[in-house]
């Protein structure tokens, strides 16, 4: 036994230093030289031009997903030549195999890891903190994002720290041919924020193989890390260092007309507007950007996806606003998920994410200097009937230290300007995160005060947190916590505001929140299979007294396929302390106590890269003092590449005992998309949600008439579900354009 754990320990021992070496050093490795045209690129597609012939070409790209540990094969190889003027950074790109593509939509930013698709990644300040990824399909679909320094594991369902709401004006073309398609890429210095005097940048190179279902690299990326991670790029060498562009200003105007009526209000009548306001970018430097935004309007952002919430708490939705988007993760990255002192959608939205008009919003935000990061907002409200005129002001700052470590701390200020009593709300807060120079190793604390009126004790923020992950295991743990008085006007602090049905008010508390996850991923030899997950995680949560308030263990299992399906089961066990009365159904409210929820659950979902698609599921278990029975099915056809057809369904069945009723809460949602054109698209979305007593009709037809300057006819029709009939409806008419100057 002895000899065999020596054995076994020193051959894992060596697996670790084998894999270790070949992602060390990358940058020594993987370099890249990018030299200065001395002809006209043409952006065409076809890679024509003599400059492709002579600038240096990479090659040999590594096997990033399903596996890591190979060249990719030679049939579907990846070639990349770059070079660059006064002007552009240019990319020539050959990506060969077969022409049976899988395109996902015609439409800019979505879906392109389900297809086929090339992407460049740039960490222009070469510092591992933050970048950005330019990418498109064989059809020539453009996709760009923002990055930030953790992009998490690969095992998540989606990358963290991306943003792909993020726009930005670049050029590109693709050719396809039998055996083979080429793409050319113009990206304009103008569109990136970089140090002039930095004479190497970080680079990596990423191809997704739908046929294959595999995800390639240039500088090797290890599988459990997601293909756009900043810790493993190769280098960017310049034989000459671009310069900074003299004149780097875009202004974008709108214009926009709406008629809305509000049928809920018997003497209400048809209510038109015209509105105009603008946005503007000004680069004060390579590196640092000053955004502004005048009487803003954002009728064109998509409605936000209606979800059936059984939780004693509300729902944190995402963030879709382009102006808030740039740059987020210098505000948003503090704290843990559950606990964020930062929540832009607190700003111009109410509790139910209808609009607050804004009066102006500015932002500066990006580099100061190679390790240091800043961000400066400053937002006002309109006065309103309902919500007086607020002032938001938030400063962030991300320092950086070591490897990939940084120190970053925040101030927020939101103030009633029309208040007859003092009304403010203030929180300060500073925290250090470790990341070592693999990514491996993720370890953070800090902590944080607000500042209210009348509140001077119990008003502490404090997190502290420490991960690991390699190839197999990952392993992650926080603990967190907040004062009953810790107030964050601008955040999001999930599970501190509890509602008491009886009395129909809400009563704020303290609570500590420690979470703690763990999963091992097994990669079979068998071709069919990519990958068997087994993992688990615990919550407790406990008041400043360290009486319980919620208790949950869970176990999980999911089978990847290599052809891009899915199982995955498990299984909870939770024991919540209702602290006071609460309904999920609207009848007779629970009674206070202790309850014992235990559930399981199966999904499966379907090859994603066929033209039809399922994903279906059922959970099952009791629920506080009755039962809960969940149906899910979502049905998608995608007819290639210019529409996509979904409808989704979730059921769940709710049985109380006693006196405290049952429900059926159906929530409907199909959705239609057809693109016309690479600059046409019409999407309408229906929303049917019984919880909410509400169905929800949103229509988008949206034309690009120029690169970043669009035409959107938007419909927006509200209905209630139990006593059927109009709420309210509204059309908008809304133009566009992108200005540089």
């Amino acid at each position: 036994m002895k000899i065999f754990l020596i054995s076994l320990l020193s051959s894992i021992s060596f697996g670790l230093s084998a894999q270790n070496q070949r992602f060390d050093n990358l940058q020594d490795k993987y370099q890249l030289t990018i030299g200065q045209v001395n002809e006209k690129i043409t952006v065409d597609g076809e890679l024509s031009e003599s400059t492709w012939e002579t600038a240096e070409v990479t090659s040999d790209f590594w096997m990033c997903y399903p596996v890591d540990n190979k060249k990719v094969d030679e049939g579907i190889q990846t070639k990349v030549r770059m070079a660059f003027d006064d002007q552009f950074l240019y990319l020539g790109v050959t990506c060969y195999g077969d022409d049976n593509y899988v395109i996902q939509t015609l439409k800019r930013d979505t879906d392109l890891p389900k297809g086929d698709g090339f992407g460049v990644v740039i960490d222009p300040v070469n510092e591992k903190t933050n970048g950005f990824a330019f990418g498109l399909n064989p059809a020539g679909v453009q996709t760009e994002v923002l990055i930030t320094g953790s992009t998490g594991r690969r095992g998540d369902q989606m990358p963290k720290g991306i943003n792909v709401a993020w726009d930005n004006k670049w050029i590109s073309a693709v050719k396809n041919y039998p055996d083979r398609w080429t793409v050319e890429i113009a990206i304009p210095f103008k569109s990136l924020r970089f140090k002039d005097d930095k004479s190497i940048w970080g680079i990596n190179f990423f191809r997704f193989d739908a046929k294959t279902n595999s995800v390639h690299t240039w500088s090797p990326v290890p599988v459990e890390f997601w293909e756009m991670d900043l810790g493993y790029t190769g280098a960017l060498i310049w034989d000459k260092i671009p310069k900074k562009v003299k004149s780097n200003i875009s202004v974008i105007p709108y214009a926009l007309g709406s008629v809305f009526k509000d049928n809920e209000n018997p003497s209400s009548k048809n209510e038109t507007e015209l509105q105009g306001g603008v946005d503007a970018k000004v680069a004060l430097t390579t590196s640092l950007n000053f955004d502004l935004t005048v009487n803003p309007n954002f009728s064109q952002v998509e409605v936000d996806e209606q979800v059936t919430n059984l939780t004693l708490f509300d729902i944190r939705l995402p963030e879709k606003r382009l102006f808030f988007l740039e740059n987020s993760d210098i505000f948003e990255d503090f704290g843990i998920p559950p606990m964020r002192p930062f929540f832009s959608r607190k700003i111009g939205l109410d509790h139910e994410g209808n609009a607050i008009p804004i009066v102006y919003g500015a932002r500066l935000s990006g580099n100061v200097n190679d390790n240091l990061r800043i961000g400066l907002m400053n937002m006002q409200t309109k006065n309103t009937d309902e919500f007086l005129s607020q002032n938001y002001t938030a400063l962030a700052f991300h320092q950086q230290v070591f490897s990939r470590s940084i120190i970053k701390g925040y101030f927020h200020n939101r103030t009633a300007l029309d208040s007859p009593i003092e009304e403010y709300n203030r929180n300060v807060g500073l925290e250090f995160q470790y990341r070592s120079t693999d990514g491996r190793v993720v370890a953070f604390g800090g902590g944080g005060k607000s500042f209210s009126p009348g509140l001077s004790s119990r008003d502490y923020f404090y997190n502290t947190a420490v991960g690991y992950d390699n190839k197999n295991i990952s392993v992650y743990s926080n603990f967190a916590g907040v004062g009953t008085n810790y107030i964050a006007d601008m955040g999001f602090i999930n599970g501190q505001e509890y509602y008491d049905a009886e009395r129909d008010t809400i009563i704020r508390i303290g609570y500590n929140h420690w979470f703690s996850r763990f999963s091992y991923t097994f990669y079979p030899e068998n071709p069919k299979i990519n990958s068997h997950v087994i993992g688990g995680r615990h919550i407790l949560d406990l008041d400043t007294a360290f009486n319980n308030l919620n208790h949950e263990m869970e176990a999980n299992y999911t089978l990847n396929y290599a052809n891009t399906s899915k199982i995955q089961i498990s299984y909870t066990y939770a024991n919540v302390n209702l602290l006071y009365p609460f309904s999920f159904i609207n009848q007779e409210p629970l009674p206070t106590g202790i309850y014992k929820n235990n559930y399981g659950e199966i999904t499966y979902n379907t090859d994603e890269r066929r033209k039809f698609i399922l994903k279906t599921g059922v959970l099952y278990g009791n629920f506080y003092s009755g039962t809960r029975a969940r149906y899910l099915i979502g049905i998608k056809y995608r007819a290639q590449p210019w529409g996509n057809f979904s409808f989704n369904l979730e059921k769940n069945d709710l049985k109380f005992s006693d006196t405290y009723g049952s429900e059926q809460l159906l929530l409907i949602g199909p959705r239609i998309e057809v693109n016309f054109s690479k600059s046409l698209f019409w999407t309408t979305f229906l929303q049917f949600n019984t919880q909410d007593d509400n169905f929800n009709v949103n229509s988008r037809l949206q034309w690009r008439f120029l690169p970043m300057s669009d035409v959107y006819l938007v419909y927006t029709d509200n209905y209630a579900v139990e006593f059927w009939g109009p709420k309210n409806r509204a059309l908008v008419l809304k133009i566009n354009y992108w200005l540089n100057i």
